[in-house]
């Protein structure tokens, strides 16, 4: 957040900031839909990237588009809807209907036809392809975006209310910025917090095989994404501004609601690794949240945690919309917007889950891994695998501010870190912590694992009102491990 000056004095300045806001799989095409739908990934049953994890596929058409926050703002709740962006990462496979498939819920589309692209790049509008060049004055797409968002607020009809989804590819790969941004944050580098560069001894294997320290090589890449990544969202900042003054210009600035926030955080070098998300750790599981609106107070600043599950509810909520009507995994916040650190009728504790992706293949540059890896850099290094499947426990209450990791693979290996003392994850207290808090804990993401709609908000281990029944442990642990892979 730091170079956006102009979306936090005009969001988070004028509204609220979420210094707790997570998302429940720290990837792009999982997390996209766990914001559609309200749900956690073993409910959607979008697992990763690819078509073959549901990720836009006829089989999501089917079931959840028809769910989505927007698809019942539209139909039962009277809002005019427009998308403009990046939407699912497959949106746009000719296998999945290609770009023609306008999913459900949207009155204006704008689809980005799959992954980010700042140029060269095919958009859906309406169901048509548009093909877009190289010019930056007629197709950085940032900007694209914006105009398209503006020419929608200038347009729209003024006697139903309306929903707008902007998802601007910024700050993700290829980071190519605007040309009058190009040059700025010369000397910035990648933060130099306590695990910057540091070796993950008691972590899962794969953060273990990355070798530390770094080469000059890689702290260089990463340094220089982190710049770009910069520079990228001095674009987003201006789009935000823009959308604030269109509204403010028209008259509907104060009944409005403004979101703004992100599927996944990143890492750069943190455990040694270079760049990326995919793992369970606060880098890449937490995202920022700002809101600005009717009855929010301005210059607030908020510790409840809150999950990108969490935003649908919201949505809903804020157009009057019985969230109790949906099968929806998360929760509205929008009471909570007056009522500062508290917890007294928030869920404290959500879960968090990821299911790895791995090559069967050797990768031909690092045939000493194996296959089973993939997103390999030139030392060799892997951020994910098949077995870089997990699931967490994120405890966030007076009490405790916890993390308890189990993962599927050989091992069931665990990683638990006191987030108090702890903050940036570098010791495991897996094999020092009390016993009874870990049978606690394991119960926990059982339930959280298999739970659906209400049973996703039962209290956690550090509410006052849980009862911890060992019979209800589950005898074969199987069940719970095979979950996502049976999804």
């Amino acid at each position: 957040m730091t170079p956006l000056n102009k979306t936090k004095k005009l969001i988070g300045e004028a509204g609220i900031t979420f210094t707790n806001a997570f998302v429940a799989s720290p990837l792009c095409c999982p997390s996209r839909a766990s914001i559609l739908t309200g749900k956690y990934p073993h409910n959607h049953h979008v697992i990763n990237n690819t078509l073959e994890g549901n990720c836009s596929s006829t089989a999501w058409q089917k079931t959840q588009e028809p769910k989505t926050f927007p698809a019942l703002l539209q139909a039962y709740a009277g809002y005019q809807t427009f998308f403009a962006g990046k939407y699912l990462n497959q949106y746009g496979n000719p296998d999945a209907g290609g770009v023609e498939h306008v999913p459900l819920g949207w009155d204006y589309w704008v689809g980005l036809e799959r992954n980010s692209r700042y140029y060269n790049y095919t958009l859906s509008v309406n169901g048509k392809p548009k093909k877009h060049g190289g010019n930056y004055s007629e197709d950085y797409l940032t900007d694209v975006l914006t105009n398209m968002s503006l020419d929608f607020l200038q347009y729209k009809s003024n006697y139903r209310p309306f929903f707008m989804m902007v998802s601007t590819p910024a700050p993700h790969a290829p980071w190519t910025p605007a040309p009058q941004y190009q040059d700025r944050f010369k000397d910035l580098k990648a933060p130099r917090d306590p695990n910057f560069n540091v070796h993950g001894k008691d972590k899962h294997w794969l953060i273990r095989q990355a070798k530390t320290p770094m080469t000059n090589s890689s702290i260089e890449l990463l340094d220089e994404a982190y710049r770009k990544r910069w520079r990228t969202l001095l674009s987003v900042d201006d789009l935000v501004e823009k959308v604030v003054k269109r509204l403010e210009v028209r008259g509907e600035l104060d009944n409005t609601y403004i979101i703004f926030t992100s599927d996944n955080g990143y890492h750069t070098g943190q455990f040694s690794l270079p760049l990326d998300k995919r793992q369970l750790y606060e880098s890449d599981i937490r995202v920022p949240l700002l809101i600005r609106g009717p009855n929010i107070k301005p210059n607030q600043t908020t510790g409840l945690a809150v999950q990108n599950v969490d935003l649908g509810p919201t949505i809903l909520d804020m157009a009057g919309y019985n969230v109790s009507k949906t099968t929806m995994d998360g929760m509205s916040f929008l009471t909570h917007y007056t009522i500062h650190n508290t917890y007294t009728t928030w869920r404290t504790d959500f879960l968090v889950e990821y299911e790895g992706e791995g090559s069967n293949v050797s990768d031909p540059a690092c045939p000493l891994l194996g296959p089973g890896v993939s997103v390999c850099f030139p030392d060799c290094v892997c951020e994910d695998s098949f077995n870089n499947t997990y699931a967490c426990v994120r405890t966030v209450a007076p009490s405790a501010n916890l993390q308890y990791c189990e993962f599927d693979d050989n091992e069931v290996f665990v990683e638990v870190y006191n987030i108090t003392v702890d903050p940036y994850q570098l010791i495991n207290l897996a094999k020092t912590i009390d016993q009874e808090v870990l049978e606690k804990m394991n119960h926990r993401l059982m339930m959280l694992q298999s739970c659906s709609g209400q049973s996703c908000r039962t209290p956690g281990v550090y509410d006052a009102r849980y009862t911890f029944d060992p019979h209800l442990m589950f005898s074969n642990r199987s069940h719970r491990r095979n979950r996502l892979r049976r999804a």
